[in-house]
Order: C-alpha cells, then sequence, then structure tokens
C-alpha cells in the first residue's frame, strides 16, 4: 500500500502525462485549465486507493481515476455557470475566463471524454464500471436540479436537502470507491461496502463544505467565502437555523433570503450571527460527526486486513478534519 500523498502524486504525474491542448485551443484549453487548477483530488485517489486495498495495482486504475476526476470538473464548470460564480479554487472560473459558450461546450467535450478512458478496460470490467458511471452521472445531475430547485421552493425539508447532497456529492465519492474495487476484482459484498462508506463519507464531506462555506477562512477555502448565502442556497445551516430559531429571528433570517445586496457583505455577517445564536453552527458540526461515525461502521465490517482500513480512516477523517 501507498500513502495517500503517494496516490495523489501518481495521479497527477500521469495527468500531466495525458492532458494535452489539441485543436480547437478554445475548447481544449478551458478543460486543461480546469483540470490544472489543482483541488483535493480526493475521488481519483479513492480510486488508485481502493484498487490497491483490493489487491490489484494503482497503475491498473488510473484511467478509471482520470475518468471521475475529468466528470468531477465537468460538473464544476457547469455548476459554476448556473451559480454565476466567479471563483474557483482561488482564480477565475471558467465562463470568466473565456465565456459561457465556451464553458458549456468544453464541459460537454469533457462528459465525453470521461466516457471514453473507460474503454481501455476490457469486457466484464468496462461493461460494470461504464454501469456505474451512467448510474452515478444522472444522479449527480438530478441532485443539481434539486439544488437549483431549492432556491425557489419554500418547503425543503431537512430529509430533501440531504437527498440532494447525497446525489449531487456523495455517490460520486461512493463511485470513485467501487471503481477502483471493479477494477481490482473485489468480491460483490466488498464492492457495495465500500460504496456505501464513501457514500455516508461524501455526505459529511459535503455538510463540512456547507459549513466552511459560511464559517471557513476566505484565505485557504479557495472559494468565496459566504456564496451559498449570496445565492439564497437552502443548506442544513440554513434549515436547521429556520427549524430551532424563535418566530422573529426565523421571520429576519427568511427576509435576508429574499434579497440580493449588490454589497453582501452585511447580509452574509447577519445571517452568520443567526446560524450561531439558533445552534445550526453546532448542530451541522454534530450531523457531520454522525455521518462520519456511521461511515466508519461501515468500514469496521469489510473484510480487508486492519492495515488498509486504518488507511481509509485515516483519508476519512483528515476530510473532516480540513479547511480548504
Amino acid at each position: 500500500m501507498h500513502t495517500i500523498a503517494q496516490y495523489r502524486d501518481a495521479f497527477l504525474e500521469y495527468l500531466d502525462t495525458t492532458l494535452e491542448t489539441k485543436e480547437p485551443k478554445n475548447l481544449y484549453e478551458p478543460i486543461t485549465y480546469i483540470l490544472n487548477l489543482g483541488g483535493k483530488r480526493l475521488r481519483p485517489v479513492l480510486v488508485l486507493m481502493s484498487a490497491e486495498i483490493f489487491d490489484a495495482p494503482y497503475q491498473k486504475a488510473l484511467q478509471a481515476a482520470l475518468a471521475i476526476e475529468v466528470f468531477h470538473n465537468f460538473s464544476l464548470v457547469h455548476d459554476d455557470i448556473m451559480d454565476a460564480a466567479p471563483i474557483r479554487r482561488g482564480k477565475a472560473t471558467v465562463h470568466e475566463k473565456w465565456d459561457l459558450n465556451t464553458g458549456i461546450l468544453s464541459g460537454d467535450a469533457m462528459l465525453i471524454n470521461a466516457y471514453q478512458l473507460f474503454e481501455h478496460y476490457e469486457g466484464s470490467i468496462f461493461k460494470e464500471l461504464a454501469q456505474l458511471f451512467t448510474k452515478t452521472a444522472i444522479q449527480v445531475c438530478e441532485g443539481q436540479q434539486y439544488d437549483i430547485d431549492f432556491e425557489s421552493r419554500e418547503d425543503v425539508e431537512i430529509e430533501d436537502y440531504l437527498k440532494m447532497i447525497e446525489y449531487k456529492t456523495a455517490v460520486l465519492v461512493g463511485a470513485s470507491l467501487q471503481m477502483g474495487a471493479i477494477v481490482a476484482g473485489a468480491p460483490e459484498d466488498c464492492k457495495r461496502s465500500v460504496y456505501q462508506y464513501g457514500r455516508l463519507l461524501g455526505i459529511a464531506f459535503q455538510l463540512q463544505d456547507d459549513y466552511l462555506d459560511a464559517f471557513g477562512n476566505p484565505d485557504t477555502f479557495g472559494k468565496q467565502v459566504g456564496g451559498d448565502i449570496i445565492e439564497n442556497k437552502k443548506t442544513f445551516l440554513y434549515l436547521k437555523a429556520l427549524e430551532n430559531s424563535e418566530r422573529n429571528e426565523a421571520s429576519n433570517l427568511e427576509h435576508l433570503y429574499s434579497i440580493s445586496p449588490v454589497d453582501a457583505t452585511g447580509k452574509i455577517e447577519a445571517v452568520k450571527l443567526i446560524f450561531e445564536q439558533s445552534g445550526a453552527a453546532e448542530l451541522t458540526r454534530a450531523e457531520i460527526k454522525k455521518y462520519t461515525k456511521e461511515a466508519f461502521a461501515i468500514l469496521d465490517k469489510i473484510e480487508i486486513p486492519e492495515d488498509k482500513k486504518s488507511l481509509l480512516r485515516s483519508f476519512g477523517s483528515s476530510l473532516m478534519e480540513r479547511e480548504v
């Protein structure tokens, strides 16, 4: 087994040798740009790690890992367009650096390229990877649509929100781990269990991301702090604050989520204060711990050596302790 840093370095080396700005440049330059912006690379790392956990060399899973990373970044390009986001990983988003049409078309090419990468695998492995990827990709799209719908809905419940982040974020984490297991030819029960571990961890990860969006350090977060508040996104923080606030405070929060001031600084600070005073911030941290604990309970039952479990457990813990 390798360390998380070694898996990341191996993936980045493979990415560097694979990326190519072909003609037409206006199609491929944005792809190279977004893939070179950095990020945690957690999904491809999980693919490589999972392959070795189930006794295959990680090199066998590099194409699947790249497919996951390309798809993930495709979704970010289109999400940024829909959210009108100016910054991604501390840099201009693709549609800001180029234009909307370029962002849409380059994103489309990335999605197609992600499917192409599975052609490196033969027979039943190709079929199983493609089926999992297709299922996951449509769930991610469904999750994004739920996210958009929630902006105009007044009846969003906690359960609705958790389903949305499961589809938009968590299923791709689960699929990353399952793809590594598929490439390695792991037993069916192991494939299912490692997927569930990733799915639960992915929910915790997104809750943490939502928390950091409000309370993260702007110097390290890499995105616009308070972006969800500016976009009036009904996150777990928002829904819990409504649920636990007195009538006047809840009405004030709803009012703040109905306005879009040119300078949103005051709005962001007012909303964050309500999040803290209502207990929503603390409840969100507790929810993150709950899903992480459930993920680790699944991990404990997977029949793999303890040192391999320890690596996955360490990876999960590091995600929940992050500030970026």
